[in-house]
């Protein structure tokens, strides 16, 4: 048994996809609810412009919401040992950046030149 497999969980071993796949999805999922939290009021199902958020991980991404949570999802994908279930993430990343355009539009609607140079400063 290798040294990986050596993990158990209710006497169970676990297989190498799901501690790989854990390892993705814990960091993944403990960054998203960071990013969630520092997004505050701000976050709204449908897309808004209440405050241009730049603390935190906001200083460094513009989106760590969609970011964190494509990485849970692959940590997922993983975890559950089928690749077939990468399709998911051919459905979810298109509409992510859909959704990440409509932000953007609003955010420079409201902020204009302001968010124009936050993108700048900001990786996605």
């Amino acid at each position: 048994m290798s040294s990986l497999a050596a993990i158990r969980v209710h006497g169970t071993a676990w297989t190498t996809n799901e501690i790989v796949g854990t390892a993705i999805a814990i960091p993944g999922f403990c960054f998203w609810s960071l990013a969630r939290l520092q997004l505050g009021q701000s976050f709204a199902v449908l897309p808004q412009a209440k405050e241009l958020v730049r603390h935190g991980l906001y200083s460094k991404i513009q989106h760590p919401v969609y970011v964190f949570g494509a990485i849970i999802v692959v940590g997922a994908i993983v975890f559950s040992g089928r690749p077939m279930f990468f399709v998911l993430l051919l459905v979810l990343v298109p509409l992510q950046l859909t959704r990440i355009r409509k932000e953007r539009a609003a955010l420079e609607e409201k902020f204009g030149d302001e968010y124009r140079e936050y993108r700048k400063s900001t990786w996605f």
